[in-house]
């Protein structure tokens, strides 16, 4: 691999020392969520499609969560990754994140499952440039590993908050999460930071589920709402978002879940919640 001809050199020394943080998890940049309505100068932004897969963190040597387990991808998912780290998504494709989470949580390869997944890649996070910079070099690494399951993903201007707001409604409507934009400028900072931001058109939190309301009519005998606690304290009944299946095979008591909301009511309550997928802290 050609590294110098991308303007840097990969430390490869620092395989070890990661291999060591990655207990506690690697450190990466977080984005913060852009709310409908916000300011915002789009002319120093680059945006992406938001896809609902497992972000997978590549040391050098390993794949691994945000969380910092080790994934057991094949191993010629692997081989052909070069030895400096990258960040991205693990994705199989729209709606499809129980599939990849389930597939990532196995323990063991299935290979032909493997076969329907793409390492989406958006970050080199050890490449001291900004932004727009690395995402030119990532795609020039991409470009010489050549295999069709490396993606690059692709970082489009922005021409307004009114295209923003456009492209964000064509992409939902055709079962897409949202979108990420990162600020042309920004350094690779492990933290959650402003100038990198995601776009869903709604909130997100996470909940503990402490209860079940019985189901009425098709649903008798099944659940038909979960109760929830927020971090607050504050209890919620999650019932619209619910599948047949949550229905009828409910999270468990203590486990978490992930609901979505628009803004909340005076009295400070998520209003609008939905559930939306079960929570895998180790994901």
């Amino acid at each position: 691999m050609r590294y110098k001809e991308l303007g840097w050199v990969p430390l490869m020394v620092s395989c070890a020392p990661l291999l060591v943080q990655a207990a506690a998890g690697p450190q990466l940049m977080q984005a913060q969520q852009l709310l409908p309505g916000t300011t915002l100068e789009t002319a120093g932004y680059l945006v992406s499609e938001k896809l609902d897969g497992v972000r997978a963190y590549w040391n050098g040597n390993r794949l691994m969560t945000r969380h910092g387990l080790s994934i057991d991808a094949p191993a010629w998912f692997t081989s052909a990754l070069p030895p400096t780290p990258l960040d991205g998504e693990l994705w199989i494709g729209r709606g499809q994140f129980q599939e990849i989470s389930n597939l990532v949580r196995n323990g063991k390869p299935d290979d032909s499952a493997w076969h329907q997944v793409s390492y989406q890649l958006f970050d080199l996070p050890e490449y001291p440039e900004t932004f727009a910079e690395r995402s030119r070099a990532l795609r020039t690494l991409i470009q010489q590993l050549a295999q069709p399951h490396i993606v690059w993903i692709e970082q489009r201007p922005i021409e307004s908050r009114a295209a923003l707001d456009q492209q964000l409604s064509e992409l939902t409507a055709n079962g897409g999460e949202g979108l990420v934009l990162h600020h042309r400028s920004a350094h690779y900072l492990p933290e959650r930071n402003p100038l990198l931001l995601k776009y869903k058109g709604y909130q997100d939190a996470e909940a503990t589920v402490i209860g079940y309301t019985d189901g009425e009519g098709k649903y008798a005998g099944q659940v038909g709402a979960l109760i929830v606690r927020i971090e607050d304290g504050t209890q919620l009944r999650l019932g619209s978002g619910l599948s047949d299946a949550d229905r009828a095979s409910p999270p468990p008591l203590g486990s978490q879940v992930t609901y979505r909301y628009n803004g909340l009511t005076a009295q400070g309550i998520p209003r609008f919640a939905r559930f939306m997928r079960r929570y895998d802290p180790a994901l």
